[in-house]
């Protein structure tokens, strides 16, 4: 056989564990949600727990959309946070201040 050549690219792509089996890690992007996609998104995830009414406002859902980018796991996680700090100051709806304290503590918390 001939000598094996060096590909850094492919090196860093793959990596070969003792026992030669092949692991390779790839990030696939998940397109960004418009903020009409959004509101549209949380409606299913409300829907699938049974709710049917309107549980976000629309500022709520633009400041999360706009601080999450568009992005699904943002969303999610802001969203659950919003609906905490709603439901901790004794609110029926997630308004624009619980979005906004959830970002401030979202925020906070990667600081940590």
């Amino acid at each position: 056989m001939g000598r094996r050549r060096s590909q850094p690219w492919l090196t860093r792509k793959l990596k070969i564990t003792r026992d030669q089996r092949i692991q390779l890690r790839y990030h696939i992007p998940a397109p960004a949600l418009t903020a009409g996609e959004a509101s549209g998104y949380l409606r299913a995830h409300l829907s699938l727990a049974g709710r049917s009414d309107t549980l976000f406002s629309d500022d709520a859902v633009r400041a999360i959309h706009g601080q999450a980018r568009g992005l699904p796991r943002a969303i999610n996680r802001l969203a659950i946070t919003a609906l905490l700090a709603a439901y901790a100051a004794g609110k029926t709806i997630v308004d624009e201040s619980s979005a906004r304290t959830a970002i401030s503590e979202e925020a906070a918390a990667a600081t940590d």
